[in-house]
């Protein structure tokens, strides 16, 4: 198959493009890198600023290079925003696109109109980046986002891909739970897709006293995915017990320095508003590394798990927080055995090749 994959949320694209190649595929990752992040890609279309001049530019570059963005079999969007310009602009993008290709699938994987409407409004999620049980966020991230999806050209945009494409994939159990019952015939869910490391360390006892605690930041993102409340949380966990905690920080740092101040730390303080485990949550995983986080009974079902438990899951509470990365300190010999279920949980369930597999199985399935 010929593969279009436009723009890139996390790696998420660049590390399934990389699997589906190995199968074979002929693939084309076009991404801006996800800002900082800087991931890997085939053709790289860069907004430099939000400046109306940079705007007409990177618009320009775009239609540019839409001549060769023609003849694949599947092309898959990130987001209903695949492009970083106003939706405006993407209505006549996505029709060339839909006229000059085979099939279209849209990536349910992050925030969009349909998300958060549902959350919203429905409320199918005990929590989300939108409600926490009967009640609508009111903190300043989410009304922010609400402010962008709801009601606006956003959402127009959204519902009109929605219902034009051939296919839906989600990557969470939320967004499935979602989008599943909006559009039963077109959507799927296939799991994150991870590159393992080329060499595991093997995972024995701690070899140093303090329990050692990630927590990646992103600036432009603390309140939406939480962080500002893990952070305080673990701080607070570490005045009370310095000779048994390290916190080590990273704070919008490039992907690859990201993962080497990743590198070594016993767990991870990601997503707490997720039921699931994010692709950073799960890369840390893959090297042993234990997530607290998003670890609710409905992301083990959803994979068919019945065994390995190796997430220690948070409520979206500055408490169970505390609680929870306190617990794990004071108990460091439950670590290597949750380490060992992290690595064995991403191999059976998030391996990039098994992920590139059931992403062939759902595409050949549309070309039928």
């Amino acid at each position: 198959m010929k593969i279009l994959l436009l723009n890139d949320y996390s790696g998420l694209h660049a590390t399934l493009g990389k699997g589906l190649k190995e199968r074979g595929h002929e693939v084309t990752v076009v991404s801006n890198g996800n800002g900082w992040r800087n991931y890997p890609r085939d053709i790289s279309l860069v907004r430099h600023s939000s400046s109306h001049l940079e705007g007409v530019r990177y618009l320009m570059h775009v239609w540019g290079t839409l001549p060769k963005l023609r003849g694949y079999d599947i092309v898959q969007l990130i987001n209903p925003i695949f492009f970083d310009v106003r939706p405006e602009r993407l209505f006549p993008i996505y029709r060339y696109l839909r006229k000059h290709n085979k099939k279209v699938v849209l990536g349910a994987f992050g925030e969009d109109s349909i998300w958060a409407r549902t959350c919203m409004e429905k409320k199918p999620l005990r929590y989300s980046d939108h409600n926490i049980g009967d009640e609508v966020r009111t903190d300043p991230a989410s009304t922010r986002l609400l402010d962008v999806w709801v009601g606006t050209s956003h959402e127009r945009l959204t519902k009109m891909i929605a219902d034009d494409c051939d296919g839906i994939v989600a990557c969470l159990y939320e967004y499935m739970a979602v989008y599943q019952p909006l559009f039963p015939k077109k959507t799927t869910f296939i799991p994150l897709p991870i590159e393992m490391p080329s060499e595991q360390a093997p995972i024995t006892e701690k070899d140093h006293a303090k329990t050692r605690i990630f927590i990646g930041i992103d600036a432009q993102r603390s309140d939406y995915k939480g962080t500002d409340i893990m952070l305080p949380a673990a701080e607070k966990v570490l005045e009370r017990h310095p000779d048994k905690m390290e916190l080590v920080k990273a704070v919008s740092v490039p992907f690859a320095e990201y993962q080497q101040k990743m590198n070594g730390s016993d767990a991870i303080l990601d997503q707490l508003y997720s039921y699931t485990p994010s692709m950073n949550s799960l890369l840390a995983m893959s090297k042993g590394i234990i997530d607290i986080g998003g670890g609710e009974p409905e992301n083990y079902e959803i994979l068919h798990e019945d065994e390995l438990r190796p997430i220690i899951n948070v409520l979206p509470t500055a408490e169970s927080v505390e609680q929870e990365v306190e617990n794990l300190i004071m108990h460091p010999e439950r670590i290597p055995e949750l380490k060992r279920q992290s690595v064995e949980y991403v191999r059976r369930h998030h391996d990039y090749r098994k992920v590139a597999e059931q992403y062939e199985a759902f595409y050949t399935s549309l070309l039928r």
